[in-house]
């Protein structure tokens, strides 16, 4: 039997600022209780090192600490303690690049970005194709996610590519995030793929 093999690291982020609204304007979007809970679990089933929720507002960062606080502390540490486990994998950085710089200081290698898109972009990155540049060039990667109407230009212009987007059997394109997001991390990892640990 061969040695198991070291998938790459693949961290997610899910940008609330710098997004954009309907009109184009940059904004930051709140965080919803939902994207918290189903990407923490999309993590911890996919043994991803970890979440991002990328937010600098204050009230937000608050809101997600009050959130995993009841599921680390309270009765639904008790009563759900699968929860807790997965909730653990998200942690809270002010911006992307602070994200980046706690992966740096924790694998001692600058992460590659990739951005994900419901509208498709000229430098497309098919998810195998990412995954053979980590474990190619042995560094870590993050995948942007992208709340409101997509991620800004200023975190665009951080990235290596897009991940194509996600086409469906009809011109419907409305996945929510947390769906879009599963979808891609399978893909990343393929069928079968050795899970890092």
């Amino acid at each position: 039997m061969s040695p198991k093999r070291r998938s790459p690291l693949l961290y997610l982020a899910l940008i609330h600022y710098p997004v954009l609204n309907r009109r184009g304007e940059e904004v930051a979007s709140a965080v919803t209780n939902l994207d918290l809970h189903d990407l923490a679990r999309l993590a911890c089933t996919y043994d991803l090192p970890a979440c991002y929720v990328v937010t600098p507002l204050k009230d937000q960062q608050e809101l997600v600490k009050r959130l995993t606080h009841h599921w680390f502390h309270n009765v639904g540490k008790e009563l759900h303690p699968d929860r807790e486990k997965a909730l653990r994998r998200l942690r809270l950085a002010p911006s992307v690049e602070a994200a980046c710089a706690e992966i740096r200081q924790e694998t001692g290698k600058d992460p590659i970005l990739w951005a994900t898109s419901a509208r498709r972009h000229s430098r497309v990155t098919e998810p195998a194709q990412a995954r053979g540049i980590l474990e190619k060039e042995e560094v870590p990667g993050m995948l942007l996610l992208g709340t409101g109407w997509g991620l800004a230009p200023s975190v665009l212009d951080l990235c290596a590519g897009f991940l194509p987007p996600i086409e469906g059997r009809s011109q419907y394109n409305h996945l929510s995030v947390r769906s879009a997001a599963s979808i891609l991390v399978d893909r990343f990892f393929g069928q079968g793929a050795c899970i890092h640990g």
